[in-house]
């Protein structure tokens, strides 16, 4: 066991970067980051904005700096949650939550894992009808984790009325003492957990937003419960807030350096911040893209977080990008040659991270970060605004439905074989001069980036099938790319999507479920909340200027995605001859 003075070394010593073409920006911002890093630890919210009103919201939205010390503090409570569960027979936990209540806890389970003997970890964020099906362990002896820090979100609560209706009609007599909620006080989810009798309720300080919520119950009460060493993941965050707060350099400090090279990037026109990580870190990429994306991604400016996408040699990217390179101690190699993109002059960031379980570092590193580049960039990173928005015109969808019995699909630009068609923003369709949809990537110019959106469940070859075509998008372009399944994005990159740099150029793909199933309560199945999301996210690219196409499949058929993927691609070919 690392004591606190070794792992403060081990985290200043693993960071390094190489400023290169940025280096100039890094100068002019370096005396601005410093001001605003010490802000952070005053938690003065006028490092953000000097509207009254704005810094009362964010004064209730920092709480995030003291969640490690209040964690340390409730480290028996989160053992004997665990342990109690062990005890009465838990095989499975389901946790049900969306964006900054649920990524945190899958990160943790693929990095760090579940210690045997302790249940399996099911994570769903999805109302795919094929996403739900597939999660379908032995009710009588499954846990549910009902984590919403509003208690409204219609996906968790929908979930949970589908889990519900399952126990009672397994013969469980007392389904609540199969749930656990973790919300802020107030909430209807607070009331209806105490109401009910849910088997435990956590309540989050309120002044902790979701995508910074890692370090609180939202994150630590799902690694208790998978076994994991809680109290080390506090030790390694605590470290970090100490190794930040004790560095008054903003060019040496681990975590406000990192947010220097963020902003410094964006302000220089290279605002793809590209994470290229080793497999055994890869995971992580799903939470630092929601933050970083949420965060910055507003009135015009933002960070388009790149992960997922497979390294290539660095002559081929664009110069738009600032890499993070993460390594983990003894693990497999990211693959990313960095001599060779310091020869070429690109800014890089070069973290090593000692151990699995010093993933609470890295959440704190990167909340910090996000904070700073935030302030640099003159923008709140503690608001969506642009996530109502698409929630809203959701609401209305759904509202519709009710009273008509169906969505209102408008009639398509373009069908393919098969019975695959294709409908364009009206931005799309002035700038595409009367071509058709298929040509739609020949709008990616330099700067840009590609956003492949997918409303569909879990199945392997359709994961290959979208992968492939955004490997291809990439190589064939030059562009950033990223990649995300529906409706979890709308709680991560959905906010860069629409309040971030018009640069994007969205393919958001549908399709008719092979089955669909219901929702207690409700007047509509998943598929069709699942769908109405995928329409009403469309509607919000489509209001906001963004150039963008929805491809709805018959069927969620690989071949059939693979015959959407030759089209697009064909597009560029001819527009390249």
């Amino acid at each position: 066991m690392l004591d606190a003075a070794t792992r403060r070394a081990r985290l200043q010593e693993g960071f390094r970067w190489f400023p290169g073409s940025i280096g100039g920006e890094v100068q002019r911002q370096a005396a601005a980051a410093a001001r605003a890093a010490d802000g952070l630890w005053r938690r003065n919210p006028a490092v953000w904005s000097a509207d009254s009103a704005v810094q009362r919201t964010i004064a209730n939205r920092l709480g995030w700096l003291g969640a490690p010390r209040l964690m340390a503090e409730s480290i028996d409570r989160l053992l004997g949650a665990a342990d109690a569960a062990l005890r009465d027979g838990f095989t499975d936990m389901v946790l049900l939550g969306m964006g900054g209540s649920s990524l945190a806890p899958e990160v943790l389970r693929a990095v760090v894992g579940v210690a045997p003997g302790r249940p399996r970890f099911h994570m769903l964020d999805s109302t795919d009808p094929a996403a739900v099906a597939a999660v379908a362990p032995p009710l009588a002896r499954t846990l549910f984790i009902l984590a919403s820090k509003s208690g409204t979100t219609i996906e968790p609560n929908s979930l949970a009325a589908h889990f519900e209706r399952g126990l009672q009609r397994a013969g469980v007599a007392r389904w609540a003492d199969h749930f656990i909620a973790i919300t802020d006080e107030g909430t209807a989810l607070a009331e209806r957990a105490r109401a009910e009798g849910f088997r435990e309720t956590f309540i989050n300080p309120s002044d902790i937003g979701g995508r910074y919520s890692a370090l609180s119950y939202f994150g630590l009460v799902p690694a208790a419960l998978m076994g994991q060493n809680v109290r080390a993941l506090v030790d390694w965050a605590l470290a970090m807030l100490s190794a930040s707060q004790s560095n008054v350099d903003p060019m040496s400090n681990p975590s406000v350096a990192l947010g220097l090279a963020m902003a410094a990037g964006a302000r220089a026109g290279r605002d793809k911040l590209t994470l290229v990580a080793p497999r055994e870190l890869e995971p992580f990429g799903l939470w630092a893209e929601q933050l970083v994306a949420e965060s910055t991604g507003k009135e015009g400016v933002g960070v388009a977080p790149i992960v997922g996408e497979a390294p290539d040699r660095p002559e081929r990217y664009g110069d738009d990008r600032v890499f993070v390179r993460l390594a983990l101690e003894g693990g497999t190699d990211p693959r990313l040659d960095v001599a060779g993109v310091k020869a070429a002059n690109r800014p890089i960031v070069e973290i090593d991270v000692a151990e699995p379980l010093a993933l609470g570092a890295e959440f704190v590193r990167w909340e910090i970060a996000t904070a700073v580049a935030g302030a640099l960039l003159r923008i709140n990173p503690f608001d969506e605004p642009n996530v109502q928005q698409a929630k809203d015109a959701t609401r209305v969808l759904l509202e519709e439905y009710k009273t008509k019995g169906s969505l209102p699909i408008p009639p398509p630009d373009r069908t393919l074989g098969e019975g695959v068609t294709l409908r364009l923003t009206s931005a799309a369709r002035r700038d595409l001069h009367g071509r058709g949809p298929e040509a739609l990537l020949t709008l990616l110019t330099e700067r840009d980036y590609f956003s492949l959106l997918a409303y569909l469940g879990p199945d392997k070859e359709l994961a290959e099938a979208l992968h492939g075509l955004r490997m291809h998008v990439r190589d064939r372009t030059h562009a950033a790319t990223m990649s995300g399944y529906g409706p979890r994005y709308l709680h991560s990159t959905g906010q860069l999507h629409k309040g971030g740099p018009n640069t994007g150029v969205f393919v958001l793909i549908t399709a008719s479920p092979h089955a669909d199933l219901p929702i207690p309560g409700e007047a509509f199945s998943f598929g069709t909340l699942e769908m109405a999301q995928a329409l009403g996210d469309f509607a919000s690219l489509d209001a906001t200027g963004r150039r963008a196409v929805q491809v709805h499949l018959p069927a969620p058929d690989p071949q059939l995605l693979r015959l959407v993927g030759d089209s697009l691609l064909a597009g560029i070919e001819r527009s390249s001859r």
